[in-house]
């Protein structure tokens, strides 16, 4: 197994590895597109945003930035180490939604089989997408960050409880407002971690084992002041 407790020590390394979790943001973001667009009921955090955007008029993807700047606020009063990783996460994956939607890249689905073909392959590729980038050790999404803190504050509770009732919690929220919920919510809440398991399993990767450079650490190695 690759050791991921000693990554960005050189400027190189960072532009690379930032590189690399800048493409797989990216790819999150059409992994979320295609489980809005299977239209079946999009994953908690969606519903969400979905809620917000509908209720207020604010583009959708600017919503997602919002959101994953409150749950970053979060982090940091929790104490939580703050990555590039974390920033870069809050504004590309909601503009590539909006960029999916902007060239229409795939028409909602209106056949059952379609959308369950459609969010099977969003869950699969946002899956994919959390392996690219949280193998690059420059800190999680903010809403990773968010569970790991309350698996930290509340370790009676399994990982997985804590992302249950975290995601009823949200959506709740979210349908409240107007977001869309359905069959495409139940199935993302029940398979997306075992999807995510399956591939990390598949290629040989921990995520508990990467151990994460903070954002000042990183820029205190891009501009040359000090080692890691």
């Amino acid at each position: 197994m690759k050791d991921y407790t000693n990554l960005n020590k050189t400027r190189g390394e960072i532009l690379k590895n930032a590189l690399v979790a800048a493409a797989g943001l990216c790819l999150f973001g059409v992994g979320v597109y295609l489980t809005i667009q299977a239209n079946i009921g999009v994953a908690p955090w969606d519903v969400l945003n979905q809620g917000i955007s509908r209720r207020t008029g604010i583009q959708y993807g600017n919503v997602l930035m919002m959101i994953s700047f409150v749950v970053l606020a979060i982090d940091v009063m929790l104490k939580e180490p703050i990555g590039l990783g974390m920033v870069m996460d809050a504004f590309l994956v909601g503009k590539t939604v909006d960029l999916c939607n902007a060239v229409n890249l795939l028409p909602a689905r209106t056949v059952l089989w379609q959308s369950l073909l459609c969010l099977f392959a969003g869950l699969t590729i946002m899956s994919s997408a959390m392996r690219i980038y949280m193998a690059r050790a420059l800190g999680c999404g903010p809403r990773d960050t968010l569970l790991v803190a309350l698996c930290k504050r509340f370790p009676k509770l399994s990982i997985g409880t804590l992302n249950i009732l975290m995601w009823a919690v949200v959506t709740g929220i979210g349908w409240i407002l107007g977001g869309q919920v359905g069959l495409g919510t139940i199935i993302s809440v029940i398979c997306c971690g075992p999807i995510l398991q399956t591939i990390c399993k598949l290629t040989h990767f921990e995520a508990s084992q990467v151990k994460h450079q903070n954002l000042l650490q990183t820029l205190r190695i891009l501009v040359g002041n000090s080692p890691a």
